[in-house]
């Protein structure tokens, strides 16, 4: 079997996880998806440098991708965008980040774009948890050079595996008594380890359960908060932007994460895009995904106005 002949989403999650240790991340059948065709089909993208990079982590240098428009009206806030991949896949060539970064990018929020070490074989948290800490450090401590920000212009955001890793981070943060970011954007997360049924028993033979516990490395850690953000408290997290979507199995715990910042005090906006199912922002010709990127920009850049939490969670936009 060859890369393009299956999707191996469609794999049950142990025989994915095997592939991939076995043959390593598969190629993306799509040929329009590299950078050269979007900027073809996204002639506003043109003006977007991109700089490969590493971050050093406590596991090994991580590849990371910095994007910058000097032709767009500053925001003044940059952006560190971690992407998903169940915690088993992902790049930064991906749409979820590559596309993503660079329609930020071309609105006038710079983006550093990271990577992070997988779950596969005896990986588990907190080394990807680990990876992204570092990378928004380096991010934080470079932040004029690398974005045109101060430190305290920094949001963090992820999406999917990501949008988890970066909660996570800022628990973690906010535990050991550091400065979190000026606000974290959580598009389409699992926070809880079960993400269709937060607050419910994790279900072993559940799917998402599954993927949980590959990440956690072991029952007793799916509890934890710095894994699962969605268990702890809301209080001392920035002010958050959550993304659901209408059709994603995981909006259960989406809208229970920001049911928990808001019931802490956290100034939370919730972005509901009807139509939309999980992993959207990763394909570029999805009608709801530019909606959500531009959602995202609104939010970061201080345009938006978005609905209360109870009516995000009716399905209001």
């Amino acid at each position: 079997m060859t890369d393009t002949e299956f999707d191996i989403r469609s794999l049950p999650f142990p025989d994915a996880l095997r592939w991939l240790r076995e043959n390593g991340e598969p190629a993306d059948p799509r040929t329009d998806i590299d950078t050269a065709s979007l900027r073809r089909r996204f002639p506003r993208l043109a003006s977007v440098t991109t700089t490969d990079l590493e971050v050093d982590s406590p596991h090994g240098p991580q590849p990371a991708r910095l994007y910058r428009d000097a032709s767009a009206p500053a925001s003044g806030r940059g952006l560190v965008w971690v992407h998903g991949g169940a915690f088993i896949g992902g790049y930064l060539d991906m749409p979820e980040s590559n596309w993503v970064a660079l329609e930020l990018a071309a609105r006038g929020i710079p983006v550093f774009a990271v990577d992070y070490t997988k779950c596969l074989g005896d990986v588990h948290f907190p080394v990807p948890s680990d990876d992204v800490l570092a990378a928004w450090d380096h991010a934080r401590s470079n932040a004029q050079e690398l974005l045109g920000v101060t430190p305290d212009g920094l949001v963090l955001g992820g999406a999917s595996a990501g949008g988890t890793l970066t909660a996570g981070a800022i628990a973690r943060l906010r535990d050991a008594g550091r400065d979190v970011p000026a606000g974290i954007v959580s598009v389409y997360p699992a926070a809880h380890p079960d993400g269709g049924h937060p607050g419910e028993i994790p279900d072993p033979a559940s799917p998402m359960t599954q993927i949980a516990l590959n990440y956690a490395g072991s029952a007793e850690l799916l509890a934890d908060p710095h894994v699962f953000p969605g268990l702890g408290s809301g209080e001392g997290f920035p002010p958050t932007l959550v993304v659901v979507c209408e059709l994603d199995g995981l909006r259960p715990s989406g809208e229970a994460f920001a049911a928990l910042l808001a019931d802490a005090g956290v100034d939370v906006a919730v972005h509901f895009e009807p139509g939309a199912d999980h992993a959207h922002i990763n394909e570029p010709a999805d009608p709801t995904a530019l909606p959500t990127i531009e959602a995202i920009a609104d939010w970061i850049g201080g345009r938006a106005r978005f609905p209360a939490l109870a009516e995000s969670e009716s399905g209001a936009t």
